[in-house]
């Protein structure tokens, strides 16, 4: 009988394999990985949790045991990766409530040519009135998340920079990247910040094609 697995850790020794078939590509997307992933103006361990709180939002499950497995080694605890993992779900669960404002300017068929305007963030008003209980709810937790605890609210503000340029909401990388300013996150390390989320988008389809190349020889 065929393995029925479409995941498990071995498969991700196929990923070699993309380096034969597109060789020049392959070797370029890993120099890119390993300069976004080093120690620069944020260290290598912060990175390694922007990296864990991305790959939870990728999906991808060889990046999570990675990532996870890197930060580890790097003396994260198990608190740390968890705290970064809560940021991403307030954020992941954050850009969905973001784009009801898009809901409520389509149902209420606002002739706009402009998708996203800020001004759209004063109809959050409404989530209120229509769901006060749930809206508060999330509220609460998305404080908690980002509050300061092992992780400082600095960090917890640049992973969710990161995040939301994974989750692709407007609204989010607006409000963030002005906390993480706040804060006194400088340009520099926002631009390492996003490195670490472009190298980990990519990373979770490169890390993918050892499912492509089962697909394609079964």
């Amino acid at each position: 009988m065929a393995n029925d697995s479409l995941y498990q850790k071995s498969y991700i020794r196929r990923l070699p394999e993309l380096g034969k078939l597109a060789p020049d590509t392959f070797k370029a997307f890993l120099a890119f990985d390993k300069l976004a992933l080093g120690d620069g103006v944020i260290p290598k361990k912060t990175k390694e949790l922007i990296a864990v709180a991305v790959a939870h939002v990728t999906g991808c499950p060889y990046c999570i045991d990675a990532h996870v497995s890197n930060a580890k080694r790097l003396e994260a605890t198990k608190e740390e990766i968890m705290e970064a993992v809560m940021i991403a779900t307030a954020l992941k669960a954050g850009s969905a409530l973001a784009h009801g404002l898009n809901a409520l300017n389509a149902y209420d068929e606002m002739d706009d040519e402009e998708l996203y305007k800020r001004s759209n963030l004063t109809r959050f008003k409404e989530f209120q009135e229509v769901g006060p209980n749930t809206f508060q709810a999330f509220n609460a937790f998305d404080r908690e998340a980002l509050k300061a605890g092992l992780i400082s609210r600095k960090d917890k503000e640049m992973i969710a920079v990161a995040v939301a340029h994974v989750t692709g909401c407007a609204y989010c990388i607006e409000v963030h990247t002005k906390k993480a300013k706040q804060l006194g996150t400088s340009r520099e390390e926002l631009a390492e910040a996003i490195f670490v989320a472009t190298a980990l988008k990519a990373g979770s389809a490169l890390a993918h094609s050892v499912n492509a190349l089962n697909a394609y020889d079964s």
